[in-house]
């Protein structure tokens, strides 16, 4: 949730700012449901004193007068009451609605307005006709889309032999190099309750993507970043603990797969796959620091699997719900002959502490301040394996593994 005083106190910038993240979303209304809901409040304050204050004076007797006064201090309150009732009711909706304010310098507009800010590496060039991912895996058999199907539906993914090796392979190699960097593992639970969802800004706008299991009122992660979130919440840290730098490996469930174009079979876009996050929990004035920090740990993970890709600052409609800044890191894949995000670096600021209620205390006397929050994926799995797959493929079908990953893996 965004900061309410900022609101209040420089309303016409925040509603534009806000404007800029989501054209749909009505930055004023929120606004003057806030003020209503404030006037309201100090009106049932006002009508409950003057109640207390009836109530004393009946204590000497109560006349005609002091009656008439109570009845009608006592209807004006109820429906006082019943309007803040649903004035709070519209107010919370909306204001759960509200994306993270965008910072000031980020370009403004859609995907065309994104900013590519570095690049590593060059395309790599064949000397032969190559496959995409979809053709090599399937006469590898690696890849078994059929069975998936059978099993369980579209856009699900079986991996078999060495695709499993590559991929456990690549899950161990980023793992073990992203404790060199300083991140905890964590393996948390892959279901999850309404209020982690919530809290993690995946709730209420984004329900409908998300699976549910009904009968216990819970639901498949999306990613690990819910997770995440919620491990320190309602939590008053010290400032010795910070920063929090954590990272999980998990199965991600998104109901977002949909109908997508011929470039987008396979791996590309699936219901279920595997990522590894990035989670950071730190001081407000180190948050730049630990949204670069993720990006070089990210980024070295490519560079040595040998893969170019590009890093391009995202314009502010393009940023996540709960993002102030993100940075998209896409790898090359040359099946594809595009460009596609492995990783989204996001700076949250405050936003989720806000909801989650993450604090800390410099000091033990000190006043508490909320935290601020960073994720990043570290990286999607499925897609990092398309990149694998397309860029060292052989001229007779085969895929060469990358030297990197022979170190500490299965094959």
């Amino acid at each position: 949730m965004i900061d309410l005083d900022l609101l209040r106190n420089n309303s016409e910038k925040i509603i534009a700012l806000l404007k800029t993240k989501d054209p749909s979303f009505d930055g004023q209304r929120l606004f003057d449901l806030d003020q209503e809901l404030r006037k309201l409040r100090a009106d049932i304050e006002s009508l409950r004193h003057k109640k207390n204050e009836l109530a004393r004076e009946a204590q000497s007797g109560i006349t005609p007068e002091i009656r008439e006064k109570s009845i009608s201090v006592g209807k004006e309150l109820k429906h006082k009451e019943e309007q803040f009732h649903k004035v709070e009711k519209d107010f919370k909706d909306l204001y759960l609605s509200s994306p993270n304010i965008p910072e000031e310098d980020i370009p403004v507009g859609g995907k065309e307005a994104n900013k590519v800010v570095k690049e590593f590496g060059q395309k790599k060039q064949f000397s032969f006709d190559i496959k995409n991912h979809l053709d090599l895996g399937t006469a590898l058999g690696w890849l078994d889309f059929e069975s998936a199907a059978r099993m369980t539906g579209s856009q699900f993914a079986l991996y078999r032999g060495d695709a499993v090796k590559l991929l456990y392979s690549l899950t161990m190699f980023m793992l073990k190099h992203n404790m060199k960097y300083g991140y905890e593992l964590v393996l948390p639970p892959y279901l999850v309750n309404e209020r982690s969802l919530e809290v993690a800004g995946n709730f209420p706008k984004f329900k409908d993507q998300v699976y549910v299991i009904e009968q216990d009122d819970l639901y498949l992660t999306p990613t690990s970043e819910v997770n995440l979130t919620n491990m320190y919440r309602d939590a008053i840290l010290s400032g010795e603990q910070l920063p929090i730098r954590m990272t999980a490996w998990t199965s991600c469930f998104r109901r977002e797969a949909g109908g997508y174009g011929a470039t987008e079979r396979g791996l590309i876009r699936i219901h279920q796959f595997e990522k590894i996050e990035l989670y950071t929990i730190c001081r407000p004035q180190n948050s730049d620091a630990e949204q670069e920090r993720m990006l070089k740990c990210i980024e070295n993970l490519l560079q040595q699997l040998g893969l170019h890709y590009r890093v391009s600052l995202l314009a502010s409609q393009d940023c996540s719900f709960p993002s102030a800044r993100t940075h998209d890191v896409e790898v090359w894949l040359p099946g594809q002959g595009e460009y596609y995000e492995v990783s989204s670096v996001s700076k949250c600021t405050d936003f989720q502490a806000r909801r989650d209620k993450i604090r800390y205390k410099e000091h033990a006397g000190d006043k508490t301040e909320l935290v601020h929050t960073l994720n990043g994926s570290s990286l999607a799995l499925s897609r990092l394996m398309v990149a694998i797959m397309e860029v060292y493929q052989k001229e007779d079908g085969t895929i060469e593994i990358p030297e990197v990953l022979k170190k500490c893996s299965l094959f």
